[in-house]
This record gives structure tokens, C-alpha cells and sequence, in this order.
């Protein structure tokens, strides 16, 4: 998986936001705002690039006190926010 093309992570008024810029504002049209972990796991698939939930969840895991299936879920359950916004590609 992917972070799409045109979406950026930025905050606004103290809230971490994923916007969409050029054509991915036009398209996307709205904010999606973020938790702290879900833009850190955002942060994270960025500097991955190519990325997977058990690589995300490995790296939750690794920086948070969250045990390994626990943090799979949880990934899971972000990137289906996340592609049912369209802001990921598979």
C-alpha cells in the first residue's frame, strides 16, 4: 500500500488534519482529522513509502505500549478509514 498522490498530513488550529492538495483537494474536498497515533501512523507509512499493516503495527508496537495483536487490529482498522476515504492506494 500507498499514501496517495496529493494528500498531506498538516495541522490546523492544533488538529492534525489529511488534506488534499492540487488535484487531490478536488477530488478529496474535505479534511479528514486525525488522532495522535493515527498521524503518527501516517507519519510512518509516508517514510515507508511502500507499506503493509503488519509493518505499521510492528512499528505501533515498537513505540507504543500496545501489544502485537492489539496494534494489528488497530491498523487495520486506520487503513480501512483511510481507503474508504480514498486517501491510500492497495
Amino acid at each position: 500500500m500507498r499514501i496517495k498522490k496529493g494528500f498531506t498530513l498538516r495541522e490546523v488550529c492544533g488538529e492534525n488534519v489529511i488534506m488534499g492538495e492540487g488535484l487531490g483537494a478536488i477530488n478529496f474536498g474535505k479534511m479528514l482529522a486525525l488522532n495522535e497515533t493515527a498521524a503518527w501512523l501516517w507519519k510512518q507509512a509516508q517514510q515507508q513509502g511502500d507499506f503493509t499493516v503488519e509493518s505499521l503495527a510492528e512499528k505501533l508496537s515498537e513505540n507504543y505500549d500496545v501489544m502485537p495483536d492489539e496494534a494489528l487490529h488497530d491498523v487495520e482498522d486506520i487503513l480501512a478509514e483511510w481507503d474508504s476515504v480514498s486517501v491510500i492506494e492497495k
